[in-house]
């Protein structure tokens, strides 16, 4: 049975902007990962309601159209 990662605090005493660009490539990881399980491996055919979706369905905020961006040059360049 899987078992997720025990998370462990973020580092105090960074800029906020660090937090804010952390969370959302871990965000935007999670997201690319679960798209390319679901067997889309082109940018071009993960538009932001495909993403979006995505998210739904493994639970997580809808993302911004930031980190759809993010998502979709994480599946460009991880190819």
């Amino acid at each position: 049975m899987y078992k997720p990662l025990k998370k462990k605090p973020l580092p105090a005493g960074q800029p906020r902007e660090w937090y804010v660009s952390h969370n959302r490539r871990l965000k935007a990881m999670r997201l690319t990962i679960a798209l390319l399980d679901s067997g889309i491996y082109h940018p071009a055919t993960a538009d932001n309601h495909k993403i979006r979706a995505t998210a739904e369905s493994i639970g997580i905020h809808p993302p911004s159209d930031t980190t759809c961006r993010m998502v979709r040059a994480l599946i460009r360049y991880g190819r």
